[in-house]
């Protein structure tokens, strides 16, 4: 499993492990921490729907983070707290792609291209499907970008801080729109790339394999 786990810089952050190692002495569990990121990014969405509120963006601008936050310390809590369940690898899978849904949907509607925010919801979840498939046919599983979860995620909080500005200067919002648009092309790239990785592993693995037969 720790082999297949998305490499993320924050974990080795003193303050990400301390807040990590204080949960996994707690009753808290893994899953329940993977749950709560479905609940920061729908009061995220909530508030992303308020786009004229500056406030309002800087608790959506919140929603993500804390979203992200749960994702980290959900598997340092699992791997290096020893709270691993037989379930765990599916409440590491499920609510991320709720929660993403939840954002990019609510991120349409928001920047008024409602079939936009629709089709960055359908692609980033595809771009989960292809790596996972490579997972179940057995092979390591791909986090390549260039739009990957932490890539979206950036994308969007920048996203809404350009809202503000927007605000701000009472300028017509755009960067909302912008914002999807980078994610749905780039999380089509990402589908295409990691598709065409997991064929390269794939071939290279029947090669191994043959290569092992024939030895």
């Amino acid at each position: 499993m720790e082999d297949n786990r998305r490499p993320i810089k924050s974990r080795s952050n003193t303050l990400v492990i301390e807040l990590s190692n204080w949960l996994a002495s707690t009753p808290v569990t893994p899953n329940q921490i993977s749950c709560a990121s479905v609940v920061f990014a729908a009061i995220g969405a909530l508030a992303l729907l308020r786009i004229d509120s500056v406030s309002a963006m800087l608790i959506a601008v919140a929603g993500v983070q804390l979203r992200l936050l749960c994702n980290v310390i959900d598997g340092l809590v699992a791997v290096e707290g020893g709270k691993k369940s037989i379930v765990g690898p599916i409440f590491n899978e499920f609510p991320d792609r709720v929660a993403d849904s939840v954002l990019l949907v609510a991120t349409g509607y928001a920047g008024g291209a409602e079939s936009l925010g629709w089709a960055a919801s359908l692609l980033a979840a595809l771009t989960a499907y292809v790596r996972v498939t490579g997972g179940a046919l057995g092979l390591t599983q791909r986090f390549i970008g260039p739009m990957a979860k932490q890539q979206r995620m950036a994308v969007l909080t920048f996203a809404c801080l350009g809202t503000i500005v927007e605000t701000w200067l009472h300028r017509p919002h755009f960067c909302l729109l912008a914002g999807l648009v980078i994610i749905a092309a780039g999380s089509a790239l990402t589908c295409i790339t990691r598709t065409r990785t997991l064929v390269r592993d794939l071939h290279r693995a029947r090669q191994g394999a043959g290569e092992n037969n024939h030895g």
